[in-house]
């Protein structure tokens, strides 16, 4: 029974193949192609030499398109203008994900500076660092050009009991304006 259907697909595909394999040519060829593009150099150049003006000069997309050219017959019943469309190759995911990225914000890009509190820095390494901690208590280590704040505030620099704050503000004119916030450590009250 197998031998059988073994036999049967493989008649199948071989039935398949013969005719789906022909020499005959479909579409336009490249010799085609390369026609169009001379005619459409020479008349450009042609242009440039009249000055830039030349009257009435049909374009490839206004002529008819030669028989057997391009996927129908006849004149061209649509004309693709790309202006002001996204370029149908580029990939929705990844623009997608730039927008999420954009959009994605830090946990401390979630508060006010006045809401945040420096508790404590290490500054003798390398690179410094501060503990932030949030209206709700949980802390975070922040480096030198990390974000921070709503109003998008860059950690500029790290001293051994301040931090700063580089925020960007928009006025109601629309202009930016910097503004330095120094954030010192909170010195415990208890003693």
């Amino acid at each position: 029974m197998r031998g059988i259907r073994a036999s049967i697909v493989l008649a199948g595909l071989i039935a398949l193949l013969a005719v789906g394999c022909s020499d005959q040519a479909t579409g336009p060829k490249t010799a085609d192609y390369e026609q169009q593009r001379a005619e459409i150099i020479a008349r450009r150049a042609q242009m440039r030499a009249n000055g830039g003006t030349q009257a009435s000069a049909p374009t490839p997309v206004e002529e008819a398109a030669p028989e057997g050219a391009g996927m129908g017959t006849g004149e061209l019943d649509y004309v693709y203008d790309p202006l002001g469309k996204r370029d149908p190759f580029r990939s929705f995911v990844l623009d997608r994900l730039k927008e999420l990225g954009a959009a994605t914000k830090g946990p401390l890009e979630q508060f006010d500076l006045n809401q945040l509190a420096v508790l404590g820095v290490v500054w003798e390494t390398n690179q410094r660092r501060a503990l932030v901690a949030d209206p709700s208590g949980q802390a975070y280590i922040v480096r030198e050009g990390d974000s921070i704040g709503t109003n998008d505030g860059r950690v500029i620099r790290i001293d051994d009991n301040l931090m700063l704050v580089r925020e960007t503000y928009v006025d109601h004119m629309g202009e930016q304006t910097m503004k330095e916030v120094e954030m010192h450590v909170r010195r415990n009250l208890e003693g």
